[in-house]
């Protein structure tokens, strides 16, 4: 197991990000000069359920759309997205597949549509969870894109982007240690470094507690109806779990602390330098439907 004590590298940035480092039992030490900010797009639509709580593809796909134009600054959604992939790369597309909340299948091929227009053939594209190391579009990848839904976790505090790429280690339970502290490590992997070109976090309906392993209890799903955008996975798990805390203040009327503690994604900043996590470092840019949105 990775039980990694808390050095003076770990140096947490910013006030606001001190208070994020508190709830989640990771000491605050120091703040570093004033850096840009990672853009990040949250986009809700009203109409992004239909009545049976499933996803609306024309809807979804418009979502997407208008989330990666922000991001960009590009009008049109094709132009933008061969910002994003040029037509030689091989593109592996790394989904959920956790039965009770799984990346939606819109969600996946509303992906794959984009990918193709920006001029990828069909036959250099690949959806997996579970069978990546195995799979030789992923193998073989110069691109990814990384999607899933955000909820609570056993042993994470939460399950989001950094920690979807966990199937890229051939042991996942190594990094269950210390509540998932050093999850932002396998991002360093070869198979994944360096080429993860879009986050998209999915938060149509986010399951935002739960007690034990495996644990889903419909009463703490809710139709945000939303997806979260961007380039840096730090940043959206960082954001969604502002959401979480708001969400669950609300439901309760108390503050109900994630358990295990969320640490793995200040760690990912502090310790593994791969994103901010740090809110006033983030631009968040909020699209479409407000009602109830608690950002």
């Amino acid at each position: 197991m990775n039980q990694w004590p808390l050095t003076r590298r770990d140096f947490l940035r910013g006030t606001a990000c001190a208070a994020l480092a508190a709830s989640l039992g990771v000491r605050a030490e120091a703040q570093e000069p004033a850096a840009a900010k990672t853009r990040v797009v949250l986009v809700r639509d009203a109409e992004a359920l239909n009545a049976q709580m499933q996803p609306n593809p024309e809807v979804i796909q418009r979502m997407l759309d208008d989330a990666v134009c922000a991001l960009l600054d590009v009008k049109d959604p094709v132009a933008a997205w061969k910002q994003i992939i040029k037509p030689a790369d091989v593109v592996g597309i790394k989904t959920n597949v956790w039965q009770k909340l799984p990346t939606p299948k819109a969600v996946e091929q509303a992906l794959r549509k984009r990918v193709t227009d920006a001029g990828v053939s069909e036959d250099k594209i690949a959806i997996d969870d579970r069978g990546v190391l195995k799979n030789p579009i992923f193998q073989g990848a110069t691109a990814l894109i990384n999607t899933r839904p955000f909820r609570s976790h056993h042993w994470a505090g939460v399950g989001g982007c950094i920690k979807n790429y966990i199937m890229f280690v051939p042991k996942p339970y190594e990094y269950h240690g210390n509540s998932c502290a050093d999850l932002a490590k396998i991002w360093g992997e070869p198979i994944v470094k360096g080429k993860t070109r879009l986050n998209v976090l999915v938060l149509l309906t986010p399951l935002f507690y739960g007690l034990g392993p495996h644990h889903y209890d419909p009463t703490y799903v809710w139709p945000y109806k939303g997806l979260l955008v961007g380039t840096d996975p730090v940043a959206l798990d960082a954001t969604a779990l502002r959401l979480f805390a708001a969400k669950r203040r609300a439901h309760f009327g108390e503050e109900r602390p994630f358990t295990p503690p969320a640490r793995h994604i200040v760690l990912a900043d502090t310790r593994h330098h791969l994103g901010t996590s740090d809110p006033a470092r983030i631009e968040l840019v909020k699209l479409g439907w407000a009602e109830g949105v608690l950002l």
